[in-house]
């Protein structure tokens, strides 16, 4: 009798615990990253599975003229429904009536200003994966609508917590790379895949960047900027793929050091902090810094389309 009174206590206590997840949904079902959400919060078997929330419905959205959707869609959208138990809903209205907070998960940045928008009308917090929009009006359009509807929201890649533990007061210059591939979609090229090098940049020298210049290469781009206190980084994105690294310049009394790190990106430090967003309404990464980091690959978009012009931001 005590084992069978222990086991419903047991039981009891993972329903109730289950009662106080935040509930999540997926507006859009094509990118890879919508699994990793899933294994995060919807498997307690999960080596990273991440208390706090649960997905339990999705919109599956996608776009057909963009391979890296219409491709994968289906696939991923089976997955959420026989692995993580996922309800597949039909549209952003009826997803919104079902959940705490949304994920806005569309691999593609041009459709995230028309399904912000719904998600804004409903009144709904919302994480909006990388990246953010595909131009720098998109980005701040959205920034204007949530802030009109009162909602919160935030943006970033997995790429900032794996250089975050590099960030000191004395950084003087950073220099960071990863993959470049190009999407012709996307008004700001960079946005599509280089967004996770920028992403650590800014996480180390933070806003205040004035202006950038890129130069062009058949498989490689890169960014030098300029902060207004004086520091320098560079940003390279490279094709067909490569690995991520990172160097930090430091000064000191007798001159500069530097530490060289190679990031290896994991998901749940993410999910964490997502969950902490949606409970306690605390932004991981300030939409200031999120739509100035637009701004600068606005500035390198600009530098490119004139042929490499120092270029400041607007």
């Amino acid at each position: 009798m005590k084992s069978l009174a222990l086991v419903l206590a047991v039981a009891c206590g993972m329903a109730a615990a289950r009662v106080t997840d935040v509930t999540l949904g997926l507006v859009g079902t094509d990118t890879s990253h919508v699994l990793d959400f899933a294994a995060d919060f919807n498997d307690p078997a999960s080596p990273n599975h991440v208390a706090g929330a649960r997905i339990v419905a999705a919109f599956k959205g996608g776009s057909p003229d963009l391979a890296a959707s219409r491709d994968r869609i289906e696939r991923f959208t089976t997955t959420l429904q026989e692995k993580y138990g996922i309800e597949i809903v039909d549209t952003i209205a009826e997803l919104c009536k079902r959940v705490d907070g949304v994920l806005v998960t569309s691999v593609d940045g041009r459709a995230h200003l028309a399904q912000v928008r719904e998600i804004a009308a409903a009144h709904k917090p919302m994480f909006i994966d990388k990246p953010l929009a595909s131009t720098l009006e998109d980005a701040r359009e959205i920034a204007r609508v949530t802030k009109g509807a009162g909602v919160a929201w935030f943006s970033t890649s997995t790429l900032r917590y794996t250089v975050a533990s590099l960030k000191t007061s004395d950084i003087d210059g950073v220099q960071v790379w990863g993959p470049g591939p190009l999407e012709e979609h996307h008004q700001l090229d960079l946005s599509w895949y280089a967004v996770h090098e920028a992403e650590m940049l800014y996480t180390l020298l933070g806003t205040g960047c004035e202006e950038v210049t890129r130069t062009v290469a058949a498989d490689a781009d890169e960014v030098t900027c300029r902060w207004r206190d004086g520091r320098l980084g560079s940003m390279r994105a490279l094709r067909p793929y490569s690995d991520y690294g990172a160097v930090v310049f430091r000064k000191n009394a007798k001159g500069q050091t530097s530490q060289v790190s190679v990031p290896s990106p994991e998901h749940a430090p993410l999910s964490r902090d997502v969950v902490k967003f949606f409970t306690t309404g605390i932004l991981p990464v300030p939409n200031e810094e999120t739509l100035e980091l637009f701004a600068f690959l606005d500035a390198a978009q600009r530098s490119k389309d004139t042929g490499g012009r120092p270029t400041r931001l607007r």
